[in-house]
C-alpha cells in the first residue's frame, strides 16, 4: 500500500535528519574546541567534512518534505494526481517515483 511505504520512507527519512544534525553538531563542536588548521591528518579536512554533511543534509531535509507533502496529498485525497493536469498519475511512475506530483506528460512537458 502506498501510504505505508510513504509513511516509512518518512520514518527513514526523519532519522537520516536526525543523524545528519548530530553529525553537524559534532563536526562543530569538535572545531571549537580550539585552534585547529582545518585538518585532520588522519583523513579528508574538517571543512570538506562540514560541506559534505551540509550537503547531505540540504538532500535529505529535501527528501523529507517532498514525502511529506505526498502524504498530505494522500490524508486529502489527491495522492496519485497530477497537480497540473488533475489527471491520474500511472502506476508505474508512482511505484518509481511515490513523491511525484506530475503525471509524466506533464512533467515533460515542464522540462521543455
Amino acid at each position: 500500500m502506498p501510504g505505508t511505504d510513504l509513511e516509512e520512507a518518512a520514518r527513514q527519512a526523519r532519522r537520516l535528519v536526525a543523524d545528519l544534525e548530530a553529525e553537524a553538531a559534532a563536526i562543530a563542536e569538535s572545531t571549537a574546541e580550539g585552534p585547529d588548521d582545518e585538518h585532520d591528518v588522519e583523513g579528508s579536512s574538517i571543512g570538506f567534512e562540514r560541506l559534505r554533511v551540509a550537503a547531505l543534509l540540504g538532500r535529505a531535509e529535501a527528501s523529507l518534505k517532498a514525502i511529506e507533502e505526498a502524504l498530505a496529498r494522500q490524508r486529502a485525497g489527491g495522492y496519485g494526481r497530477c497537480l497540473s493536469c488533475h489527471g491520474p498519475i500511472g502506476r508505474e511512475r508512482l511505484d518509481a517515483l511515490p513523491t511525484a506530483e506530475l503525471c509524466i506528460d506533464c512533467a515533460r512537458s515542464s522540462r521543455a
